[in-house]
């Protein structure tokens, strides 16, 4: 047995005791569990890349609006469900700022974080039609909004992207959505793992769709503004960050407040509804919630079951940050960016030693560095990729569970690995390289 990082046995143990039949098809939360594990009872650190969470400080200015917000009394308080008016205003301005769209204060929600908006939005969007069944996925994207739909017990459907961009993604669609089936189509964009990142044309051909066939998209920006292949930084300046809200009234817009302004831990995120589909009326939705219009339904039906509100400090965190962004006052890309030179630098590592990078091209250009990128390594699967990187102190997810037809492939978040870990990284390679040569 060739000597690894970390203790074989040791990491066996933990992986035969976890109850889990194949760690590289556990969920996030799963292997974060069994990396913590492996880091307490080994005393080794790992180069975690498995989730994808925040890796750089929020703003000062979040943290003394909610701290000011907190002394002012406003935890012994309710929200209104439909958020405060600070942060609704804000929210509008922002999408004007940097989205170039025009929405309504009444239709812009703060939510629980994006992943309570697209629970809400399942919720609301896939019961508007009573003939219809479900969300088409484009993948590969984020697991746990699957796992939402099946909690809800909506069908959902899925194909993986990758070979579909362009004109050809008109096709793709059309083959689901004819069938008359399909309430809402969901992507990231930038997307969730590969770091893809639809183009105006690609938007434009989903919002038309959207259209014809009468469905909602849901467009996950989880991932605001880190395409840092343009500068989208600025207020009300082009270009702005790419929506298919330019290409359609059917949409529902998910704005994480956790990635682009750090502020993960306190559960707030953005649900933007356009002013039309937020004033339609389904009949339909009358077998859920008291009435058919869809805004309503979507706050005192849907968001008032789950959370009656969110957090009353963070709104207020959050309304700040907003709006020191659309006064010009605050940066949030250029805080963020740090992402895409750690990501250069970790796929210069990885591909010398080997590995190669699964989606590596972004229609015909190279794909983007930032938050994620992809790898693939010789003569192992992914599910087997996964398990074996944890002898050596690395850990990241299975393309398998995210929808991807990549299942070689992995993908691997740069957001908790420091500066000073690099170095570790490039031994640990070396060291699995070793054990697992390549021609």
């Amino acid at each position: 047995m060739q000597k690894t990082i970390i203790d074989y046995n040791l990491v066996k143990n933990i992986l035969t005791q976890s109850g889990i039949p194949s760690v590289g098809r556990a969920s996030i939360r799963e292997l974060v569990r069994i990396v913590n594990l492996i880091e307490e009872q080994s005393s080794t650190k790992f180069i975690r890349m498995e989730m994808g969470v925040p890796g750089v400080e929020p703003s000062s200015i979040g943290i003394e609006a909610e701290i000011s917000a907190l002394l002012n009394g406003v935890a012994s308080k309710y929200p209104m469900i439909e958020g405060i008016k600070p942060l609704k205003t804000e929210i509008s301005r922002f999408c004007r700022m940097f989205l170039d769209i025009d929405v309504s204060l009444e239709s812009c929600i703060p939510t629980v974080g994006s992943m309570m908006g697209a629970m809400a939005a399942f919720l609301v969007a896939n019961r508007t039609d009573r003939n219809k069944e479900g969300t088409l996925f484009i993948d590969p994207g984020f697991p746990v909004q699957k796992q939402q739909c099946k909690v809800l017990g909506q069908a959902y459907k899925t194909f993986d992207v990758y070979n579909y961009r362009g004109e050809k993604l008109r096709d793709k669609l059309e083959s689901f959505l004819s069938e008359g089936k399909i309430s809402t189509i969901l992507y990231s964009n930038p997307n969730n793992p590969s770091w893809i990142c639809f183009t105006d044309d690609e938007l434009r051909i989903i919002g038309d769709l959207s259209q014809k066939y009468d469905v909602t998209i849901i467009e996950d920006l989880a991932y605001f503004a880190m395409d840092f292949r343009q500068d989208t930084s600025l207020p009300g300046v082009p270009p702005y960050q790419p929506t298919v809200a330019k290409y359609t009234d059917n949409y529902i817009l998910l704005i994480s407040s956790s990635k682009a302004f750090s502020y993960a831990g306190q559960r707030v995120g953005m649900m933007v509804i356009s002013d039309v589909l937020f004033k339609r009326s389904y009949p339909d939705l009358k077998r859920y919630y008291s009435t058919d219009m869809f805004g309503y339904s979507m706050i005192y039906g849907a968001l008032y079951a789950l959370s009656s509100g969110t957090s009353h400090s963070a709104q207020y965190a959050l309304a700040a940050m907003l709006k020191a962004a659309n006064d010009g006052e605050f940066n949030f890309v250029s805080l963020v960016r740090e992402y895409g030179e750690k990501a250069h630098v970790m796929k210069k590592l990885f591909t010398s030693y080997g590995f190669e990078i699964v989606y590596d091209k972004d229609m015909d250009v190279p794909i983007a560095d930032g938050f994620y990128f992809t790898i693939s390594y010789p003569g192992f699967t992914g599910v087997e990729l996964v398990e074996e990187l944890l002898y050596y102190g690395i850990s990241a997810i299975s393309l398998d569970i995210t929808g991807s037809d990549r299942l070689e492939g992995l993908r691997a978040c740069v957001s908790q690995v420091s500066g000073e870990q690099i170095q570790t990284l490039e031994n640990r390679l070396r060291v699995f390289r070793n054990n697992h040569p390549v021609n």
